[in-house]
């Protein structure tokens, strides 16, 4: 399963500091959040090219997304700031959601506040908590928060829609579809499904995935939107699809030592990131449907906390590339492929 004929490393990358908390791809940037600090390296030579955010006082950075030109950074301060990628590949920041227009607009109304813990109030438009998960689908952003809660943004005006008390404890991970289902998954063990109908408003709960023995830190959807993945601090990874009325579990993926702490989805691959400080590689078998680990990647000295991935277009050997954050500082870049 570990022959070079399956994966190699190609190189490993450096941050300026330490203790890697997310990984993001866009347009051939690698972007690294390292505790507050974000990198970027360009892929064309994997040379360090920007880095932005330099204030600690926003805590660890948590999830990066992106639209066009500007990318959204998730925060330990419970806020998501907007930063322009400019025509020299530097970062400058925008603006920070919610805005302050957005704030003043709504403040001075007593019923836009909520009760966030005893004798304090907040406008419901902010997290009160660390903001853990980030994602875009359209024209609109999702937000997941430790404060229980989902939100809503308009990309255009950035605006918030919609908050959504979602969990009754932190949520870990959140995943769109191209439909826009979105799917939350929480410390309290559960999944839960929501979708907003043609005629409302706001997102009502279509399915409460029931609930699991442990944490679920990490979601991730197949590629045609099908299949849902997740994984918990028991080290199992669950592969769910959509039945006649609900969500149901096929089968679960077993292997890990520690946490999976991630899961991506690429070309046909799930990749899993764990705390016992490897990767593994999983793929659908021919025939059964059913997922098998095809590889295990091994090399970081810390849990390994983030992962992305692409796959060259029109590569007829199927060869994915692959990178892997870990709390030891390190970025490896892999290459995996002859997983068929």
């Amino acid at each position: 399963m570990n022959s070079p004929k399956h994966h190699h490393c190609v190189t490993s990358l450096k941050t300026l500091t330490p203790h890697i908390t997310c990984l993001a791809l866009h347009r051939n940037l690698l972007y690294a959040a390292s505790l507050n600090l974000i990198n970027v390296f360009d892929l064309s030579h994997h040379s360090h090219i920007d880095a932005f955010n330099q204030s600690p006082a926003s805590g660890f950075v948590k999830s990066i997304a992106f639209r066009a030109s500007k990318v959204f950074t998730a925060h330990q301060d419970c806020k998501i700031r907007v930063w322009l990628i400019t025509p020299s590949k530097r970062h400058r920041l925008l603006s920070s959601l919610p805005t302050v227009a957005d704030r003043l607009r709504r403040c001075i109304v007593p019923r836009n506040y909520v009760s966030v813990r005893r004798h304090k109030t907040t406008l419901w438009i902010q997290h009160c908590d660390t903001v853990s998960g980030l994602a875009v689908n359209h024209t609109l952003m999702y937000s997941v928060s430790w404060d229980k809660s989902f939100k809503v943004w308009d990309l255009f005006s950035y605006r918030c829609l919609e908050s959504v008390t979602a969990h009754d404890d932190a949520i870990n991970a959140v995943a769109v579809g191209g439909d826009g289902t979105v799917y939350t998954a929480s410390a309290d063990g559960s999944i839960k499904v929501w979708r907003r109908g043609n005629e409302a408003k706001r997102h009502a709960l279509v399915s409460n995935i029931g609930k699991q023995k442990s944490t679920v830190n990490a979601l991730v959807l197949d590629g045609d939107g099908t299949a849902l993945f997740s994984g918990g601090c028991d080290g199992a990874i669950c592969r769910w699809v959509w039945g006649e009325n609900d969500v149901v579990k096929m089968e679960t993926l077993r292997g890990h030592g520690g946490a999976i702490l991630c899961l991506i989805h690429v070309a046909g691959v799930l990749a899993s990131a764990s705390a016992d400080l490897t990767v593994r590689i999983w793929r659908g078998q021919r025939g059964s449907g059913g997922y098998c680990c095809r590889a295990v990647l091994e090399g970081h000295q810390k849990p390994v906390k983030s992962l992305v991935a692409f796959s060259g277009e029109g590569d007829s050997n199927g060869v994915v590339t692959l990178f892997s954050g870990s709390l030891d500082g390190e970025i490896k870049v892999w290459e995996v492929f002859a997983l068929l």
